[in-house]
């Protein structure tokens, strides 16, 4: 590790408290949608995404890419949503194979009555508290963040490191 790259001491608590905030507002928003819901935010991902998928359903491998999910974990996922009545898997494609997920009508109510929900939990814990000047110093830096990650950067992968 080159010296530069060594963090100083108010670096470091820069970034854990942004780890511990962050943590904690996930924390609450995925309590939230337990208490309210009765359902994990995993749940709630793969709930949305098919209500804004067309017809509320599609293909399970369109599913895990959209989620960024492995398939394996969209599949034990799926399962556990379809005992509930959340989801239904369907035909998809020539083959008739039920490579398909759709909506349930049980699943559409519960989706569009937590997405509610889940928004006023987001402005409350985050949006709220934010200056006008925050959020926008916040979506900036976000944005770049995000350019800098899935456009490849110019920083390569051996010179991150993971905490």
């Amino acid at each position: 590790m080159r010296k530069s790259d060594a963090l100083r001491p108010e670096e470091w608590d820069l970034w854990d408290t942004w780890m511990q905030a962050q943590r904690l507002l996930l924390q609450e928003i995925d309590r939230r949608l337990q208490a309210e819901f009765g359902i994990s935010k995993a749940e709630f991902s793969v709930l949305v995404t098919l209500l804004r998928a067309p017809g509320s359903e599609m293909r399970v491998v369109d599913l895990a890419a959209s989620l960024g999910w492995e398939k394996s974990r969209v599949s034990h996922q799926l399962t556990r949503m379809e005992s509930r009545g959340f989801v239904v898997r369907t035909e998809s494609g020539a083959s008739g194979r039920r490579t398909g997920i759709g909506l349930t009508p049980e699943g559409r109510g519960l989706v569009e009555r937590a997405v509610v929900a889940h928004g006023g939990n987001v402005r409350r814990y985050f949006l709220d508290p934010l200056a006008p000047e925050q959020a926008a110093a916040i979506r900036a830096w976000s944005e770049q963040l995000i350019d800098r990650l899935e456009g490849g950067g110019t920083e390569s992968a051996e010179g991150a490191a993971a905490v």
